[in-house]
């Protein structure tokens, strides 16, 4: 990499670099968090559907931050195209999950918000690319091989939960009853734990399980884009951020 102090547009981009790096670090859990309390609860509902389209849309800037960073190396970009398709999708989907709160007996609605999950699991997975590629045009052999290392087990968790929820889509396909109203009785369901004497809706212990499975990839991606900003802070600015 070359000298930045002697590389003004190098300084620039990394610091766009930087930036960037920081957004998709507290953008990731808060995204997760206001889309759970957006259908969940109404304690969002004042602010109707702004909470998650600031969420999806600091993710979004994020990445276009990344964006001015090498853009002559071209896996890096196609990585970071992919990425930025799936940000772009939860962006548009992101109403709703205030719309399914306001209305939940809208399938289509319900259909919306299981797309947004799906986009969101794959753009999670092609963050992790995005990663792997940044770490391999940065100069630190420790952090270029612990990306490698952790990318690839988060990329396989994501892709084993992407299967499972295929796998359920599937199902609900082919199974001899509608579709639709598979899906209706699914969304319909309660859950029942006589000994505690308390009842869920099943929606919603699919949605817990689904984020408890999402956690520790989140977690380890958080973890990586961190470090990657600490190296850059440190090797090429010559400073460190606790």
């Amino acid at each position: 990499m070359n000298n930045p102090v002697a590389n003004p547009e190098l300084l620039r981009s990394l610091g766009r670099l930087v930036r960037g790096l920081s957004a998709l670090f507290w953008g990731l859990p808060l995204a997760l968090v206001v889309s759970v309390e957006t259908v969940k609860t109404d304690w969002l509902s004042s602010y109707k559907v702004f909470p998650p389209l600031i969420v999806t849309g600091l993710l979004l800037f994020g990445l276009w931050q990344l964006s001015s960073f090498q853009k002559q190396e071209r896996p890096w970009r196609n990585a970071l195209g992919r990425a930025e398709v799936f940000a772009l999708i939860n962006f548009g989907l992101s109403p709703f999950l205030y719309f399914w709160n306001q209305v939940p007996g809208q399938m289509f609605y319900g259909f919306s918000v299981c797309a947004l999950g799906v986009s969101g699991l794959l753009f999670l997975l092609m963050l992790n690319v995005v990663l792997l590629r940044l770490g391999a045009m940065l100069p630190d052999e420790t952090l270029r091989v612990e990306i490698k290392q952790y990318s690839g087990l988060n990329r396989t968790l994501l892709t084993i939960l992407l299967a499972m929820v295929i796998s359920l889509f599937l199902i609900l396909q082919f199974a001899p009853v509608r579709f639709p109203a598979r899906v209706a009785d699914l969304f319909s369901m309660q859950v029942a734990i006589p000994a505690f004497g308390v009842q869920f809706d099943a929606v919603w212990v699919l949605w817990a399980v689904g984020c408890l499975l999402v956690l520790l990839p989140m977690a380890m991606t958080m973890a990586l884009i961190w470090k990657t900003k600490e190296v850059i802070l440190e090797n090429v600015f010559g400073t460190s951020q606790s």
